[in-house]
């Protein structure tokens, strides 16, 4: 009897401790953000612990339904800014102590994707639900990687228009400039002293940069992120294409682990990670369908693998020669309003840098890590300099090298502005002789025009490319 008595105490103990251990466990809601994009809803619910999730739809009205297991709610629901958004209201119900089950009503209906990201520097765990809003057309984007981010931000929900693909077929059209603000929403970049974050400052830069650029006839700049929400890096080209861009800038602002870290740099895509893209988008049945070039007009679909291989390593190169070569004037403007990190454009693997199809350059502005870069960034007098620096560059690369239909392509022809003198960063592979038949030069010209003796030329060493053979081009 002692023995089985025992043994009913000790199962008892266990079943309260197991009890206990689940209580334990159980973890809170503490806290639950809202951001608005142009094409859906973040809710991002912060989470004391890991949870599991069971997400579905219902309809009549239109519903989405979240049981989350494991889980409490500390935090109420109905201070969310749900202005522009496709919901109406939240509202939660405990079913029992640890299943939390919490109802989105909805205005309109919407194609939902939830996941739940792992802790980080910044965040604990986090259950996310990104709400697409219904377009037949489109598919919805995909599922971005764990961010980086920090203390949350008030959501703002602005008013976005419908991203269309403009008509790029006029003879006297603009040249689009998309200006990509990194990071945003969930993630926001790098932090600097006194509460300074990247994706704020980046954002007022690229709004001065848009504006500076659309006050200039046959000029038209095109804001990849118009308020403070999430866009995936590769979206981000994909928005840049649907603009019918002629380059992409992304604008950012670095941090470095010593403090003293300082100077604005320019980068450009690494050959290495120009030629790993290739790679991938011939393997991308998808990709491989899409048209590349800048007027579109060059498709993969009907192409075997090697002419495939051979037209996407020419667009590269070209887009990657351009981007060079955009980068150093941007960079040259740069340093005469603020200092330079590197004297030279650098390369570097960024995956907003590799289309195919569009010269792209990242632009940091500075070190918000640096007390005294992060107090110039934040002020309008510092940020109208850096985009009129950024702009100079980008209409002098343009006004010497004007895509064919352009207004600025159409001045230059009537002899209303000049060609001006191109410039050539030189590359790995490349030679003297190389240069001059790409530019349709003789070699005695361009030896003449760098005061060359011989016909060595060095990486990283820029030519000037003769202005009267240029201007005589078809």
């Amino acid at each position: 009897m002692r023995l089985g008595m025992r043994l009913r105490v000790l199962m008892s103990a266990i079943a309260l401790l197991m009890v206990a251990i689940q209580a334990v466990a159980a973890s809170d809601v503490r806290s639950v953000r809202l951001w608005r994009a142009p094409d859906n809803t973040r809710l991002v619910f912060d989470l004391s612990g890991p949870v599991q999730h069971n997400l579905f739809t219902l309809s009549a009205p239109d519903r989405i339904v979240i049981d989350v297991n494991g889980a409490t709610l500390q935090t109420a629901l109905d201070q969310l800014p749900l202005q522009n958004t496709p919901i109406s209201g939240l509202r939660s119900a405990q079913r029992s102590a640890d299943e939390l089950r919490v109802v989105i009503d909805l205005t309109s209906a919407v194609t939902p994707k939830s996941f739940t990201l792992e802790p980080n520097q910044q965040y604990g765990h986090r259950l996310v639900v990104d709400l697409y809003d219904h377009d037949p057309d489109k598919s919805p984007a995909g599922l971005p990687a764990t961010t980086t981010a920090s203390t949350p931000a008030a959501p703002v929900t602005p008013t976005l228009p419908a991203i269309t693909l403009p008509p790029i077929t006029s003879s006297k059209r603009d040249i689009v400039i998309a200006i990509d603000a990194g990071h945003g929403g969930e993630d926001p970049g790098a932090l600097g002293p006194k509460g300074a974050r990247e994706k704020d400052v980046v954002l007022q830069i690229a709004k001065e940069l848009q504006r500076q650029i659309n006050a200039d006839k046959g000029f038209r700049a095109e804001l990849v992120r118009t308020g403070d929400y999430f866009i995936p890096l590769r979206k981000r080209t994909e928005i840049a294409r649907q603009k019918g861009a002629d380059l992409f800038v992304s604008i950012h602002a670095d941090a470095a682990p010593r403090s003293s870290a300082f100077g604005a740099s320019v980068f450009a895509l690494s050959d290495r990670g120009a030629t790993s893209e290739t790679a991938r988008w011939l393997a991308d049945s998808e990709n491989r369908s899409d048209l590349i070039g800048g007027a579109g007009n060059v498709s993969l679909g009907d192409k075997d693998q090697m002419l495939a291989g051979v037209l996407l390593d020419l667009s590269m190169t070209a887009s990657l020669s351009s981007s060079l070569n955009v980068g150093q004037k941007v960079l040259t403007n740069m340093g005469r309003i603020t200092p330079l990190h590197k004297q030279r454009v650098e390369q570097a693997g960024f995956m907003v840098l590799k289309s195919p199809d569009i010269p792209s350059i990242l632009v940091e502005t500075g070190f918000i890590s640096n007390p005294s870069e992060a107090a110039k960034l934040q002020t309008a007098s510092h940020q109208k300099a850096i985009a009129r620096s950024v702009h100079s560059g980008v209409r002098q690369f343009f006004q010497e090298n004007p895509p064919p239909g352009t207004y600025v392509a159409w001045l230059r022809d009537q002899g209303k502005i000049a060609a001006g003198p191109r410039e050539h960063v030189v590359r790995s592979g490349e030679s003297l002789a190389l240069l001059a038949q790409r530019y349709q030069v003789s070699l005695a010209a361009l030896r003449s025009a760098n005061s060359l003796k011989s016909d060595v030329i060095k990486v990283g060493q820029t030519l000037q490319i003769p202005a009267t053979q240029l201007a005589a081009q078809p």
